[in-house]
């Protein structure tokens, strides 16, 4: 039983409809709090409007509830069961926001209901922008120049008084940036705040300065009720601030910090935790100027977040079943590791391979939509590849998001001029890092395509790195070196052999390593694999030492989620 024996019956919200922003991450997050939940023997109550998750399925929960998630209704199935407990963390902004408003009303003190996870507390000073702001200036954590507003008069009166254009709206208590965007005049503004107030539950934006081209950092947080906390991973954006972190290129660990950037931001994110006394798991976000140590706080969830479900699937660290036993009482230090057996979950993970996120859209079916990124989330999916390298794992992520490419050559970007191409660099949209590519192989240098959008010259030159391997398959003899080292950038045999006119002779086939969280400093007993062409093939070695004697079965996956394929 859990250590809390005040908890007998938890209801569990789910995250309700697949949305931007807010889709199969949060079915799994819930999923995996449920299986936590009955494994220590509690009754387990759901509701979910969203049939086509794992978590509705009946083996998950004893009582499944298939209803709008609206407050009346998430009051009367509490007056039905009456659970002793709510777990709002692992529902998304949806059951957070809900959380929140049963709170703020007295239901749950009325139905002696306790908050598990956040207390109202650490929700309102982490999702209200004016009380955000106020506890990190109490912590003495820097914040980009802002203001609090309830009105599109006050916005305008700031922005023209102090912070000038453009200037970043982002409203209270909403999900992937929704509401709001850039501001790069008087009449964008208006729209965009007007929006931002109508779609905030508390009617509330933060008017902002635009810090855009700083780097965009997060960290990946979980602490328990007795302040032990950890960092899970680290993970940057490859676009600059300016773009939702939903519609940027991820990569895990962060590739680009020194060490004195990494740990200045790793122990701002534990000070920020540990000040909103979250527990359980947290998403930190961070803008790093990109020449200098200032950096500012962009924002905390205080939840297991969209990100939270890309940092336990790049560590193997299990975030939303540890997160749920720390909400009923249990500590980092009580928590065996699954993958491992051995260590606690109070051990950081360890990488010794980069994984990349890469974001999938449907402009293709909506013709007319704006293919512009910026503060609001458009991505409909995204794929997750893991690899040795920067380049490996770069080639993997766009074959894997069905693009019908093998390479980061998009035809369309052929018949571009070359001031064509370099005028393309300022254009953000879903292609860009397509763009990036062909201009690099126009001879546009890294340094140039810095200045003008900012993405890091360590992203540009490993882009580079392809390009030249490009131009070596093209003109040189493809001998057994060469070959190997298209195969470790990730490039497939048929690429190869069109782009270089030559048959192999001698094919390398893929050997698969461990993510096994330990970076193989403990025996894994449930890992999981990714492909390289390593000499040692880890995945055999592994099964040579679990033999089980049992018949295997392999499922194939639907692969990328986008609007028709769903968990």
């Amino acid at each position: 039983m859990p250590l809390r024996s005040d908890i007998k019956k938890v209801l569990v919200i789910g995250s309700g409809p697949i949305v931007i922003g807010q889709a199969a991450e949060f079915d799994y997050a819930g999923a995996q709090a449920c299986r936590a939940l009955k494994q220590e023997g509690l009754e387990v109550v759901l509701i979910n409007s969203n049939p086509a998750t794992i978590m509705t399925d009946k083996a998950m929960a004893d009582k499944i509830y298939i209803e709008p998630l609206t407050l009346d209704v998430v009051k009367r199935v509490i007056e039905i069961e009456r659970p002793d407990s709510v777990l709002s963390t692992l529902g998304g902004q949806t059951g957070l926001t809900l959380s929140m408003q049963l709170a703020e009303e007295g239901f749950l003190d009325k139905m002696s209901v306790k908050l598990l996870g956040a207390n109202p507390e650490t929700i309102h000073r982490a999702e209200d922008r004016q009380a955000f702001k106020d506890t990190m200036e109490e912590i003495g954590e820097p914040c980009i120049p802002s203001k609090v507003v309830e009105t599109v008069e006050d916005a305008l009166k700031f922005i023209d008084e102090v912070i000038g254009y453009p200037a970043i709206i982002r409203p209270a208590f909403t999900l992937g940036g929704t509401g709001g965007g850039i501001a790069n005049n008087k009449d964008e503004l208006v729209e965009i705040a007007g929006n931002g107030l109508r779609l905030s539950p508390i009617t509330q934006i933060l008017v902002e300065k635009c810090i855009t081209g700083w780097k965009e950092i997060e960290f990946e947080v979980i602490r328990d009720s007795k302040g032990n906390i950890i960092t899970v991973c680290s993970m940057e954006n490859v676009d600059p601030v300016g773009v939702h972190t939903g519609d940027s290129i991820v990569v895990a660990p962060a590739v680009t910090l020194s060490d004195k950037e990494y740990n200045m931001l790793r122990t701002a994110a534990l000070n920020m935790v540990s000040a909103l006394k979250v527990e359980g798991g947290c998403n930190c976000q961070f803008a790093l100027h990109p020449t200098s140590m200032e950096y500012a706080v962009i924002e905390v969830n205080p939840r297991v977040s969209r990100s939270s479900a890309l940092a336990s699937k790049a560590t193997g660290y299990p975030i939303a079943k540890v997160a749920t036993r720390i909400a009923i009482g249990y500590t980092l230090d009580e928590i065996i590791n699954q993958v491992t057996g051995k260590t606690y979950a109070c051990f950081e993970p360890a990488i010794d391979y980069l994984v990349l996120k890469f974001p999938k859209w449907a402009f293709d079916k909506f013709v007319y939509a704006k293919r512009t990124l910026g503060t609001q989330m458009k991505a409909t999916g995204e794929v997750m590849s893991i690899g040795t390298s920067f380049e490996q794992a770069l080639m993997k992520a766009v074959r894997g998001a069905e693009l019908g490419l093998d390479t980061l050559t998009m035809p369309e970007f052929t018949k571009l001029t070359d001031e064509e191409a370099l005028a393309r660099m300022s254009v953000c949209d879903d292609r860009r890092i397509f763009a990036v590519f062909e201009a690099l192989k126009r001879g546009i240098t890294p340094e140039q395509i810095h200045e003008i959008n900012m993405i890091d010259n360590w992203f540009l030159y490993k882009m580079l790195n392809l390009v030249k391997l490009e131009k070596r398959l093209a003109t040189e003899k493809l001998t057994d070196a060469l070959y190997k080292k298209a195969k470790d950038f990730g490039y497939l045999d048929k690429t190869i052999e069109k782009i270089s006119g030559q048959s192999i002779k001698h094919k390398l086939y893929a050997s698969y390593k461990m993510v096994d969280t330990c970076a193989a400093e403990f025996e894994a007993e449930t890992p999981y694999f990714y492909s390289t062409y390593d000499e040692e093939n880890e995945a055999k070695l592994f099964l040579e030492h679990h033999k089980s004697g049992k018949k295997k079965v392999l499922v194939f996956g639907s692969g990328i989620r986008h609007r028709f394929i769903y968990p």
